[in-house]
């Protein structure tokens, strides 16, 4: 027991205890999946005192941990263990200058990262690379599949709060990773969409945005002014367009 002036401290033991329960908590392993944490031993949160009392704060892995959990229930989980900088291949100049526009990128995320090209042309791999590199180092990430999101998402138009509360996370996320742009034919409804969360990201600085399409800038630009000049401006120290008759899945 700590004593002061030679007389036990009550206070004093009294935080001794509550530190202790404090440490007993911190130590206490946890069972989520998706991350191995050493500072929260995957309980997701970390006990601490506060004027006496003991509260808990969410542990920083709980971010990439969401970010995992989206990712998952998008379908991407799979690709994002095949799809690293380290296994895309790079026997062609071309795929060289792709990847090191892309591990570029990942070294400084500001702004958004465009890939563009035919099927099997490797964009979804860098894409996919990128988001991982994203998520591993905390960044909230979101995959938007646009075949799959934007018919559902045009389908509340008349719930409107419903359609928010889908929407938003799309456009306010950290970083959207939006995977065939516009593929398809492309209707005034899609173009409505595209606008409304580009737009939002567009005018947020701070959030990053990665597209991946088969249409290139130019025909972006010919579908919507408006949309594709803003992807154009946002990206064009990242724009990759791979010119046509790259697909490497025949290769």
């Amino acid at each position: 027991m700590t004593r002061i002036n030679g007389a036990p401290s009550t206070l004093q033991s009294l935080a001794e205890r509550e530190q202790y329960r404090v440490d007993a908590i911190n130590d206490m392993e946890g069972d989520l999946k998706g991350d191995d944490c050493p500072l929260c031993k995957n309980r997701g949160y970390i006990a601490y005192l506060e004027d006496g009392a003991i509260r808990t704060r969410k542990c920083g892995c709980m971010v990439k941990r969401e970010a995992l959990r989206l990712i998952e229930q998008s379908g991407l989980s799979d690709s994002l263990e095949r799809c690293t900088f380290e296994s895309y291949s790079t026997p062609k100049e071309w795929q060289r200058q792709a990847k090191a526009l892309a591990e570029k990128f990942i070294t400084s995320p500001d702004g958004w990262f465009v890939a563009t090209g035919g099927v099997g042309s490797g964009k979804t791999h860098l894409c996919t690379a990128i988001c991982g590199r994203l998520i591993n180092s905390g960044v909230p990430t979101r995959y938007m599949q646009w075949r799959t999101d934007a018919p559902r998402l045009k389908g509340l138009v008349n719930d409107r709060e419903e359609y928010e509360r889908m929407i938003n996370p799309f456009k306010r996320i950290r970083c959207l990773y939006i995977d065939d742009f516009l593929k398809g034919a492309v209707t005034e409804a899609d173009i409505n969409l595209a606008f409304e969360i580009l737009n939002e990201r567009y005018n947020n600085i701070k959030l990053i945005t990665i597209i991946s399409s088969e249409k290139s800038i130019t025909e972006i630009l010919s579908i919507d002014e408006a949309v594709g000049s803003r992807i154009y401006e946002r990206s064009k120290n990242y724009l990759l367009e791979i010119a046509g008759g790259n697909n490497w899945r025949l290769k």
